[in-house]
């Protein structure tokens, strides 16, 4: 194979013009033979046992061509691209046949390539990380969310209906005084105060007390999902058949046993209050993270081929649909679902895929400017972070991921770290 030409036809596209010699070309067409003979049949030869001057004699000495074209096109072309030093993306390429004879085979492809990168600026960023403390009112609200789960509802019986408590109806609905389709139903557990109802049924049960006979007059929102009860007014006819109350725990040391490995409740707030911090440092760390990233992005400067904000948001859309399928359900239920179609949801993605897109060409080029070239030791650390991760022997995992990549990804981190590490960071407390 050599490469004839370069020539570029626009921006981050690219016309190589491409021989593969003679003598390879040949290697080529005799394997199409051997592969392609077995289907062919001449007149005084069995099916398959036809020499192949015979077959080209019969069907043209070209029968063999195209066979051989699309064996041989695929590596011809990666040689190609790695002697023109360019980086193509996955994209439409465009194929011309030039010729193709005893002489060799000429092609022309049309490829996309990464974008030229530039970037400034991307040490010492200034950037802001909020401290939050942990108060006693925050040991508190998760006291009382574990106090919640650790509820048990108890009837009411010398009270009317208040906000939070369930109420167990019986709900009979008309509109223009014809009963409508999902309008009915029996010992209904209505929690008050949730808003699964029509705005102001709720609202019309408080006060009440079981055994309360009593209506209901509401409006249908305007948008609905029934189209037919859009907008209308309805009347419900209720029946409170119990009101029902949650009892929650006393807090003290019992309810700690009960519900941690603490004896004392001291020693659980204490638990609460470390877990509560160390979760907030790490959003905090995650929030500085992505300004720094949204910083890093502002200072690129690239011309980027749409088909890399098209390849992202298809691989997004995959990942999505593994996280769908592992729910039991598919992109096209989920459509059905959301009354979306394909371009909406893949609008959905763009934003993240553009930024996804712009960091990663980003740090790439401050890994190549800063020449971070990771260690074998560095690479065959995280092929076992991988293996372990996976579950996988590692001799596998090589085999499923290349090692330029993996090169590539650890080279991206590091260049990341680097902008991290060389941020001029201010703490501000929340």
């Amino acid at each position: 194979m050599s490469l004839k030409s370069t020539t570029q036809v626009e921006k981050n596209r690219y016309q190589l013009e491409v021989l593969v010699d003679a003598e390879e070309f040949e290697k080529a067409v005799a394997a199409a033979y051997h592969k392609e003979s077995k289907k062919i049949t001449i007149p005084g030869f069995r099916k398959g046992k036809a020499p192949r001057k015979f077959i080209e004699k019969y069907y043209g000495e070209n029968v063999f061509y195209d066979e051989a074209i699309n064996s041989v096109y695929p590596g011809a072309l990666e040689q190609a691209i790695e002697e023109a030093k360019l980086e193509m993306i996955e994209d439409k390429i465009d194929f011309d046949l030039v010729s193709a004879d005893k002489e060799g085979l000429v092609f022309k492809a049309t490829i996309t390539t990464k974008p030229e990168v530039e970037i400034e600026g991307y040490k010492g960023i200034p950037a802001t990380k909020k401290i939050s403390e942990v108060a006693d009112a925050d040991v508190d609200a998760e006291i009382e969310k574990v106090r919640d789960r650790n509820s048990r509802m108890v009837t009411v019986e010398d009270r009317e209906a208040q906000n939070g408590d369930t109420a167990v109806i019986d709900f009979d609905g008309y509109v223009d005084g014809e009963a409508f389709s999902g309008g009915k139903a029996e010992n209904y557990s209505l929690q008050l105060g949730s808003g699964q109802f029509i705005p102001g049924f709720e609202d019309q049960v408080i006060g009440h007390k079981s055994g309360d006979e009593f209506e209901v007059n509401v409006k249908f929102p305007e948008d609905y999902g029934a189209e037919e009860l859009a907008g209308k007014e309805a009347v419900f006819k209720i029946k409170l058949h119990e009101i029902k109350m949650k009892e929650l725990p006393q807090v003290d040391d019992d309810f700690v046993k009960d519900v941690s490995e603490f004896d004392t409740l001291d020693a659980y707030r204490a638990d609460i209050r470390e877990k509560l911090t160390k979760a907030r440092e790490e959003k905090a760390k995650d929030d500085l993270d992505n300004k720094l990233i949204d910083e890093v992005v502002s200072r690129l400067k690239a011309e980027i081929p749409e088909a890399m904000y098209e390849n992202r948001i298809n691989d997004d859309l995959r990942d999505f649909s593994y996280r769908l399928q592992s729910q039991g359900l598919n992109v096209d239920t989920y459509m059905k679902y959301t009354g979306q179609d394909k371009d909406a949801i893949r609008g959905q993605f763009r934003p993240q895929a553009e930024r996804q897109v712009k960091l990663r060409l980003a740090l790439e080029k401050i890994a190549e400017l800063e020449g971070i070239v990771p260690a074998d030791e560095d690479v065959e650390q995280e092929y076992a972070k991988l293996a372990e991760s996976y579950k996988m022997d590692s001799d596998k995992v090589k085999s499923l991921i290349r090692k330029e990549d993996l090169v590539q990804d650890i080279a991206v981190e590091k260049a990341f770290d680097l902008v991290r590490g060389s941020a001029v960071v201010a703490e501000e407390k929340e």
